[in-house]
């Protein structure tokens, strides 16, 4: 019994550092902007009022679900989707890993002229 438990967390220790270093996964429609949280549901987008929207999902930098009311008064480099009547959806909080990857479109005008690898998650510009 005991040797179940010791090789059960045998193999947590080794895959742990693993899942820590796992790529995120972006749409295609995440665009990439510069939020800052106000009074939620009141955030400003690339300089411009926005709303998030009543479901939005707010995920950190290590992926975890946040409230927007812990984010009031942060400036974040974001990932973002937006709904179909222009409300914040998705949000993901950059690592600086994430933010170096460049370009990323700012703009649906710009992700719809850019190519996508969704695999590698890099935008190539035409």
């Amino acid at each position: 019994m005991y040797r179940c438990v010791l090789s059960a967390i045998a193999a947590a220790c080794l895959v742990a550092p693993a899942v820590a270093q796992a790529q995120r996964n972006f749409p295609q429609a995440a665009l990439r902007g510069s939020m800052q949280v106000g009074n939620p549901p009141e955030v400003v987008l690339n300089g411009q009022p926005a709303h998030l929207s009543p479901g939005v999902r707010i995920r950190g930098a290590n992926n975890m679900l946040l409230l927007s009311g812990t984010l009031a008064g942060q400036k974040l480099l974001v990932h973002y989707t937006l709904d179909f009547t222009g409300m914040v959806k998705d949000v993901w909080i950059l690592t600086p890993d994430e933010a170096k990857k460049n370009p990323w479109p700012a703009t649906p005008r710009e992700a719809q002229s850019w190519r996508f690898d969704a695999v590698a998650q890099t935008w190539a510009k035409p």
